[in-house]
């Protein structure tokens, strides 16, 4: 049975191949280059995650795999229909259509996590500066936010992991804890700080 460290890597190394195989308007970008960023930033998101979740996510990546979708190339065509949606409506029918129940729990999601979001501004503020805005609101062709990138993600989801991940939050927030603090604290430690503190001091003197 794997660990949950291996159900990450495995997630995370199927994730990789897809994105660098996205077709962008503008070419190949920079950040396909760069599976370290890549790989630090996925990973971290995925360690809060409960090994239930984890195993369902891989079930949906092998599963796209073996029907030859790339769900990275779902997920950033998703976000278009807020930061660029003229390109979007061209390429809508290519989409895997999204089931009402599916649409439901996807807003439950982004609830919770916009509520966690918020408290992470106010509590690292220099933190959150270098990172995306908040809100769709504020989308535009060349910034994509917290908010409408979630939505992304979340829309290539199954409706197993989905109930999965929504369950998993529900019970991170009954006992008052924000797993988004969590991917902040394991990425920020990976790029080197002993803490958040001592992160969003870091940034604050730059």
């Amino acid at each position: 049975m794997d660990t949950k460290k291996n159900l990450i890597e495995k997630v995370v190394d199927l994730e990789w191949v897809m994105f660098q195989n996205v077709e962008n308007i503008d070419g190949k970008a920079s950040c396909q280059e760069d599976p370290k960023t890549f790989k630090i930033m996925r990973s971290s998101q995925f360690e809060s995650w409960p090994k239930a979740a984890l195993e369902s996510y891989l079930d949906d990546l092998n599963e796209a795999n073996r029907k030859e979708i790339n769900l990275i190339s779902e997920k950033y065509g998703r976000m278009m229909k807020s930061t660029l949606p003229s390109h979007y409506a061209k390429i809508e029918h290519l989409l895997q259509p999204l089931d009402s129940d599916n649409q439901k729990l996807i807003e439950k999601v982004v609830r919770i996590v916009l509520e966690w979001e918020e408290e992470l501004v106010k509590k690292y503020p220099y933190i959150l500066k270098k990172g995306r805005p908040l809100y769709t609101s504020l989308d535009t062709p060349f910034v994509t936010s917290v908010e409408t990138y979630l939505r992304g993600e979340l829309s290539t989801y199954s409706k197993k992991t989905l109930q999965l991940h929504y369950e998993h939050l529900l019970n991170e927030k009954s006992q008052n804890i924000n797993a988004s603090e969590i991917t902040l604290e394991f990425m920020v430690r990976k790029y080197g700080y002993k803490s958040l503190e001592e992160a969003n001091e870091a940034m604050k003197k730059r």
